[in-house]
């Protein structure tokens, strides 16, 4: 995606367009602010202490998006994309991680990736009316809930990637 394609969301719409306009927004958002940077400056880390890079950010969305669309939503086995590392309990029990790096981490193959995981969930929700439930934590969690949690979780990501940005290149906005 390019920056003319970011989709702004509907100002009047119904409920559902809302949030999948919004999930699209914060979508292209991210895309955006890896567009036009090498594999280095994606592995820039914005500042110490913290370890976080574009390039993490997209493949740590990949794993939200796998695990809310297809391990919740559609009770899919989808085993994580990025491994646990050894003593890594939080991701080898199935929480998105996605942050590290590896010698071979790619903006090419974790695009590629994000792309064919955000194409399932599409798909999945497709079906769906907002109120289907899936069992989530004991209990039930509607399509509309994890619409609304990705939706926070992209906004976050998204201030993540804007500040991450401007100190690798200095751009700013978008």
């Amino acid at each position: 995606m390019s920056t003319a394609e970011r989709p702004m969301p509907p100002l009047e719409a119904d409920e559902r367009t809302s949030l999948e306009s919004w999930l699209d927004f914060y979508r292209a958002t991210l895309a955006q602010k890896c567009e036009g940077l090498s594999d280095e400056q994606l592995r820039e880390a914005s500042a110490e202490p913290s370890s976080i890079t574009l390039l993490g950010l997209l493949q740590h969305l990949a794993e939200v998006e796998r695990n809310w669309f297809r391990r919740v939503l559609a009770q899919e086995d989808a085993p994580p994309i990025h491994p646990a590392r050894e003593g890594d309990k939080a991701r080898s029990e199935g929480h998105d991680g996605g942050f590290d790096l590896t010698d071979a981490s790619s903006y090419e193959e974790a695009s590629e990736r994000w792309r064919a995981e955000v194409a399932v969930a599409r798909e999945n929700c497709s079906s769906r009316a907002l109120d289907d439930t899936s069992p989530f934590a004991g209990g039930r969690v509607t399509l509309r809930w994890i619409y609304t949690h990705v939706i926070g979780e992209y906004a976050r990501h998204c201030g993540h990637a804007d500040l991450i940005r401007e100190r690798v290149d200095g751009r700013t906005g978008v």
